[in-house]
């Protein structure tokens, strides 16, 4: 399972990568909008930071300025992805970028069939919001597992991206069912790599060897 980083902060993207769980990153409007730049300037500087897929959001809600938008988005670099909502106009906007060549995310997904139609008008990705069903007592999982399920039965090629995800929980049932890709905020990054027990283990093996009287007669 490939590990997005659902940020648009250059430093939190740089720790990710370090780490090497940045695959590729997902910005949005609301992330890109709160840095208070020019939205272009910080995704033209992800891009160039990350290697894999980087997405971007439009902005318009009409398809043919979805259209327009979409391929200004696409011409920021060759790894970027122009995310399309899955809106009525959306889905139809989705249809005529992935015709022209350019690789669209199809977002805020919350049923299979939306992921069926987007998948039928083309898009690369499709995401699946599973943190946000579950916040309106929908089941995040059987939406992804219901997709995935749909995709195997026709082969569909189009990958799932498993987003808005809440805990290291939800992780681990994403992996479980299959899925292709978690978009994953920071702070649950951080949360992932690491575990209390382990330090206190780790800290317990390291005091009850610094306590050996054999290794003081012995030094490095």
């Amino acid at each position: 399972m490939k590990i997005f980083v659902d940020s648009s902060n250059i430093d939190e993207i740089k720790i990710a990568a370090s780490w090497h769980l940045a695959d590729g990153v997902t910005t949005n409007p609301s992330t890109l909008g709160k840095l208070g730049k020019d939205p272009y300037i910080i995704v033209r500087q992800i891009c160039q930071l990350i290697s894999g897929p980087v997405s971007m959001q439009v902005t318009s809600n009409i398809k043919d300025e979805m259209v327009k938008e979409g391929k200004k988005i696409a011409k920021i670099a060759k790894n970027i992805i122009v995310k399309i909502p899955s809106t009525r106009d959306g889905l139809n906007a989705v249809y005529e970028l992935s015709k022209s060549g350019i690789k669209v995310n199809a977002t805020n997904l919350f049923t299979p069939a939306q992921a069926l139609i987007a998948s039928r008008n083309g898009a690369y990705f499709v995401s699946c919001w599973i943190g946000r069903s579950d916040d309106i007592y929908m089941d995040g999982l059987k939406l992804i597992s219901d997709t995935k399920k749909i995709f195997d039965n026709y082969q569909i090629k189009t990958q799932i991206i498993a987003a808005s995800v809440k805990d290291t929980k939800q992780i681990v049932a994403i992996a479980k069912a299959g899925i292709d890709i978690a978009t994953i905020p920071f702070d649950v990054i951080e949360k992932i790599t690491l575990h209390p027990m382990t330090d206190k283990t780790f800290d317990g093996f390291l005091n009850d060897w610094k306590a050996n009287p054999a290794l003081k007669k012995f030094p490095k």
